[in-house]
């Protein structure tokens, strides 16, 4: 028999039954990067995760005769309705095995749990903040997942996904730049050198982690200004910037993370990563007694950078910002001598300007993420 169970956060057991479920459906999967239990645990944390301070979110599990088949997350991000004007409920965190009994029965309660709050629309996979990755994975199985910045599932989960009714939303393309490609166009060069030769933009050097850290609260503000023109865009609190902010810099080497400056204020970022993957898989989620020790030694092994959020102030687009983060991200890469193989992450397919980019930067798009909507009756 196959019910569905309503997971209590306050209950330890209960929460680790619901994270527990991924794990056992990749077990034997050596593409799927585990995600830290750290962070794993603190999205079910109401008192640790700034989401839940102004939005609501339950967590499902679906359970055939005494066993964890599935799991789901449904969200009310009520900053983003009343920006937006919309009546929208996000799913994420789905997870089930190939059966369409129990993917039915999640999103049902999905549904149900949408309507129960005057909800029309159901998107995802989205989740409970830009850290989280967006979509389904459609194209790309057979490449590692990227650290936990992207999503990663079984193939079946589209058609799952599908079957409930859902269209396709938005993609988010997934590039790669291998090592005889990874050259900075002319075009791209000249468009920069001209625009600091103009002298209103410039590319802000971090000489340490400590001078970087002291940046945080700019770099967080310009980060909250740059999407809102962007499809999934949101007003973040002031914890979330917080949040985001100090995730982001907690993994950083404040040499491959650039911003561009107007005066003193930040107008534009590009964040790019060491990429762990392999040191998290052998880490199985624990970073204690030598999974830190791993994910630090691996951080001189590696020999891909991952690119994960890059954006350019509206009122500063088009006058030559994206050429200039590309350039100084370029020549950052070149002269570390370290990385042959470079992804730039998840870009949306309505950023045309970004797509463009990439494709100047000889980019190969080999990995792409859907996300899904399905209106209501």
């Amino acid at each position: 028999m196959l019910v569905i169970e309503k997971v209590d956060t306050e209950d330890r057991k209960q929460v680790r039954r619901f994270v527990d479920v991924m794990r056992r459906i990749y077990a034997d999967c050596p593409f799927w990067v585990p995600p830290l239990d750290v962070d794993a645990y603190n999205q079910l944390n109401r008192e640790k995760h700034p989401f839940h301070e102004h939005s609501d979110v339950d967590f499902f599990l679906a359970v055939r005769d005494g066993r964890d088949v599935g799991r789901i997350a449904v969200i009310e991000n009520k900053p983003f309705n009343r920006y937006h004007n919309h009546k929208t409920a996000d799913f994420y965190l789905f997870e089930c095995e190939n059966d369409l009994e129990a993917a039915t029965a999640l999103f049902d309660t999905v549904f149900d749990w949408a309507r129960s709050r005057g909800l029309t629309t159901v998107i995802g996979p989205k989740g409970m903040g830009p850290l989280d990755g967006y979509g389904i994975l459609v194209l790309g199985h057979e490449q590692r997942q990227t650290m936990t910045m992207l999503n990663y599932n079984h193939a079946y989960y589209q058609s799952l996904v599908e079957a409930q009714g859902f269209t396709k939303e938005v993609d988010f393309v997934s590039c790669y730049l291998p090592a005889d490609k990874f050259q900075m166009p002319e075009r791209v060069q000249q468009i920069a050198e001209r625009v600091m030769q103009r002298g209103h933009l410039d590319v802000k050097k971090f000489a340490s982690k400590r001078e970087l850290i002291s940046w945080a609260d700019r770099i967080g503000k310009a980060y909250n200004n740059a999407f809102v023109n962007n499809w999934e865009y949101y007003p973040l609190s002031t914890r979330e910037i917080k949040f985001v902010v100090d995730n982001i810099l907690t993994i950083a080497d404040h040499r491959l993370i650039k911003i561009i400056t107007h005066g003193e204020d930040v107008v534009g970022f590009l964040f790019a990563f060491h990429d762990v993957s392999a040191a998290m898989q052998r880490a199985k989620g624990k970073l204690f007694p030598f999974g830190l020790l791993d994910i630090m030694l691996e951080l001189r092994r590696t020999k891909t950078v991952a690119v994960n959020g890059m954006g350019i102030l509206p009122q500063h687009q088009g006058h030559g910002g994206n050429a200039l983060l590309y350039y100084a991200m370029g020549n950052t890469l070149l002269n570390f001598q370290q990385f042959t193989h470079v992804e730039m992450t998840q870009v949306a397919e309505s950023a045309e300007q970004m797509r463009a980019d990439l494709k100047n930067l000889n980019g190969v798009e080999y990995k792409n993420h859907r996300v899904y909507r399905k209106e209501l009756a």
